[in-house]
C-alpha cells in the first residue's frame, strides 16, 4: 500500500495500524489517553477499561503493531501519566476530566476498580513499561517530565505531583540516536555553579565529575597540565518543560518543546514520525518543522479537524 505520509487516519488506532506495512516507520511518538481520567464519549477510546490490567493489556497489544511497523532502527516514546485508584462514580460531561472527590483524587467508576484500596496510586507508567519489556521492548530511559507551572493541588495529605514520564523505548540493541548535548553546568568546591569546573588527572583516571562524551569533545589545557569540562554535556534525562496552554477543544495536549528532543534524537530528516493518538497534532506539527513527515491516527473527528487546522500553515510551507 502507499503511505498516508503527512496525513490523518480516523479510526481505532489498533485497526488503522494493521494497515500499515512492516517496517515503514522510523520513530513513534505519542501519549495514550490515561487511565481513568477522561470521558472522549466515543465507545471504542482506551482509558476507561473495567481493570488497570485491561488497560495495560489493549495497549501494549496497540504497541505490539507499531513495533511491527517501526523499523529495526526504530524508536518509541510514550508519554504516560499515572493516577489515583478509588471506587466512587460522580459522573462527568464527555470529553471534560471526571469530576473528583472531596479529597481531590479522580473518580473511578466501580466497574472500572483499580483493584487497590483507596488513595493508591496505581503506577500505571511502570506497570506499562514492565509488560513492553516482557513483549520484548528494550526500555533505554525513563524521562521525568518536570512541570515548573504545574496545576495546583487542593489535596493536603500528600505533595503535588508535577512530573509525567516519558518512556524511551526501541526494538533492537542497536538503533538511530542522535546525541543531545546541553550546556555543561558543575559546582565548584564551594558549591557555586562553573562553567569551567576542573578535573584532575591522577594516576591514569579522571577524579571529580564524570562527564559524558568527554573524550569526543574539545578541551583546553591549562599551565598545570589540568584539563578544563567541555562546554556542552550529553542531555539529562530530567526535562522542565511547561505544559501547553490549549485554545482549541482538547484537554490533553503535550507541549511542542517535550516532543522536540524524542523527534530530533530519534528520527532521521525526511523520515516518518508516527502517532496513533494523534489528537490536536502536536507530534505532526514538531516533524514538519523539523523536516520529518508524519503519519497521524485518531478516532474522535473533531480533533482530526482541530489538527489539521494547526498543520495546514506547516504543510503550505513544506510544498514551497
Amino acid at each position: 500500500m502507499e503511505l498516508p505520509i503527512n496525513q490523518i487516519l480516523q479510526g481505532d488506532a489498533l485497526v488503522e495500524l494493521k494497515k500499515l506495512p512492516d517496517g515503514c516507520i522510523d520513530c513513534f511518538v505519542t501519549s495514550p489517553p490515561y487511565y481513568a481520567l477522561r470521558d472522549y464519549g466515543n465507545p471504542n477510546q482506551i482509558g476507561l477499561e473495567k481493570s488497570m490490567d485491561e488497560y495495560i493489556l489493549k495497549l501494549c497489544d496497540i504497541f505490539d503493531e507499531v513495533k511491527r511497523v517501526l523499523k529495526e532502527d526504530g524508536t518509541c516514546w510514550i508519554n504516560i501519566g499515572d493516577s489515583y485508584s478509588a471506587t466512587r462514580w460522580s459522573g462527568n460531561a464527555k470529553g471534560q476530566p471526571m469530576k473528583r472527590l472531596k479529597d481531590g483524587h479522580r473518580d473511578i467508576n466501580p466497574e472500572r476498580n483499580s483493584g487497590l484500596p483507596n488513595k493508591n496510586l496505581c503506577l500505571i507508567p511502570f506497570r506499562l513499561a514492565l509488560e513492553m519489556q516482557k513483549r520484548g521492548w528494550i526500555c533505554r530511559n525513563t524521562i521525568i517530565w518536570h512541570k515548573p507551572a504545574c496545576m495546583p493541588s487542593p489535596i493536603k495529605d500528600r505533595f503535588t505531583v508535577d512530573y509525567e514520564f516519558v518512556f524511551f523505548f526501541v526494538k533492537n540493541p542497536k538503533y538511530y540516536f542522535k546525541q543531545q548535548l546541553e550546556k555543561s553546568q558543575y559546582k565548584d568546591a564551594n558549591g557555586n555553579i562553573s562553567d569551567k569546573a576542573r578535573l584532575q588527572r591522577g594516576n591514569g583516571a579522571w577524579h571529580g565529575r564524570e562527564i559524558d562524551g568527554m573524550r569526543n569533545q574539545p578541551q583546553a589545557i591549562d599551565k598545570m597540565g589540568e584539563r578544563w569540562c567541555p562546554e556542552k554535556r550529553n542531555k539529562r534525562s530530567v526535562w522542565s518543560v511547561n505544559p501547553a496552554h490549549n485554545k482549541e477543544n482538547h484537554f490533553a495536549t503535550y507541549p511542542e518543546k517535550l516532543i522536540e528532543t524524542p523527534i530530533d534524537a530519534g528520527c532521521k530528516e525526511g523520515g516518518i514520525v508516527l502517532d496513533c493518538f494523534f489528537g490536536s497534532g502536536t507530534t505532526g506539527v514538531v516533524a514538519l518543522k523539523q523536516k520529518k513527515n508524519f503519519i497521524g491516527i485518531e478516532l474522535n473527528p473533531e480533533y482530526i479537524k482541530i489538527a489539521n487546522n494547526k498543520l495546514k500553515p506547516f504543510m503550505e510551507q513544506k510544498k514551497l
